[in-house]
Parts: structure tokens; sequence; C-alpha cells
């Protein structure tokens, strides 16, 4: 079985209720999801490669995560009205948990930190700017027409998650993230959830 139609040669893409053009806003944000999904899995493979044990929960819950990446994706892809949204606000919910879990983990810094450290916090980083994306395009989209608001509380708070699992990833190996010297303390000694876009 081929996986091409040639119904794209001429620009145009099938979203559900509609063809568009495939630099449309709505193509380019379910396209940017789909881009950041191919980052997530390419973290858990460098867990599974690195340490599968150690970090059997965090690829436990990425490849949860990807599966809700698709669904993001999915709402974001609907025209108003044409089938019932995916997203849901229990999921984001459980993100913040994540979160809360995983920044626990770390040490405390006052000021930012550089994305890096460990290749797996690296790699968790760029899904973190990736999602940041993802969730301006998903911002552009919501100006030109009405789409499922929980989708894009979603990626906001998963730049969040990624942020927290950096850091926890860094811990594990015993990998102390590198602060940005060149700015003033912005947190009182917490684990904070790096803010450089809100």
């Amino acid at each position: 079985m081929g996986i091409y139609t040639r119904r794209g040669d001429a620009g145009e893409t099938s979203v559900i209720g509609a063809r568009v053009s495939k630099d449309h806003v709505r193509v380019e944000a379910y396209g940017t999801v789909d881009e950041a999904n191919s980052f997530v899995g390419d973290a858990i493979a460098r867990m599974r490669e690195r340490d599968a044990e150690r970090y059997d929960d965090m690829i436990e819950i990425l490849t949860e995560i990807q599966q809700e990446l698709f669904d993001v994706g999915a709402d974001l892809a609907v025209v108003k009205g044409k089938r019932p949204y995916k997203t849901t606000a229990e999921q984001v919910e459980r993100l913040e948990g994540w979160v809360d879990e995983f920044l626990a983990e770390a040490p405390p810094v006052k000021k930012f930190i550089l994305p890096g450290g460990t290749s797996i916090a690296s790699a968790l980083h760029i899904c973190r700017t990736v999602v940041r994306r993802a969730e301006r395009r998903a911002v552009t989209l919501t100006l030109q027409g009405e789409i499922n608001g929980e989708a894009r509380r979603y990626l906001n708070r998963l730049s969040d998650f990624f942020f927290a699992l950096a850091r926890a990833a860094n811990a594990r190996e015993q990998q102390e993230d590198i602060q940005y010297i060149r700015g003033r303390d912005v947190f009182r000694g917490q684990s904070p959830v790096k803010r450089t876009s809100t």
C-alpha cells in the first residue's frame, strides 16, 4: 500500500472540515505539534539507550504524552464544529502534577538555567522549545478562529513539564544545571518552572 496520494502536489492539504494551503496557520500549528512529538521520540530513545530502568517512569509518561500529542494535533486540525475535541482539562491538570513531582527531584536554583546538561536533558529542552513554538502557532490560530482551548492550555503546561523533566534528568545523573550568571536572581531558592515566555 502506497503512502502517497498526489492530492497535495498543488500545495493544498485536507484538514478536518476543509481543504487549505499547506502553509495555512492551522497546518503550521498541528505540524509543529508533530515536530515536537518526533523530538519526544528522540528523548525516549536516548533514555532507553542510557539506562531504561533508571528512566522507566519518564519513558512511560513520555509515551503517553506522544499519544496525547496526536490528540492535540487532531484538535488543531478541526474546523469549528466538525467533530468533538479530544484534549481535556483533566489532561492539563495531570501535567501539573507531573511538573511538581519532577521539579522536586532537582535542587533549588535562583537564576534561569541554560538549556543543556546530559544528552537526555538537552533533548528534553529541545522538546520544551518546540512545544513553546507550537503553543505560539496555536495562539495565532485562535486569533483567526475557534480552537479547543484545552489543547492550547495543554501545550502551555507541557513546555513547563519538559523543563521540569530536563532538570530531573540532570539530577538523576548528578549533572548540575548551569545557571545564567549574567541575570539577577529571579527565584527565591525554589525549583521553578522556566518562564522565558509565558
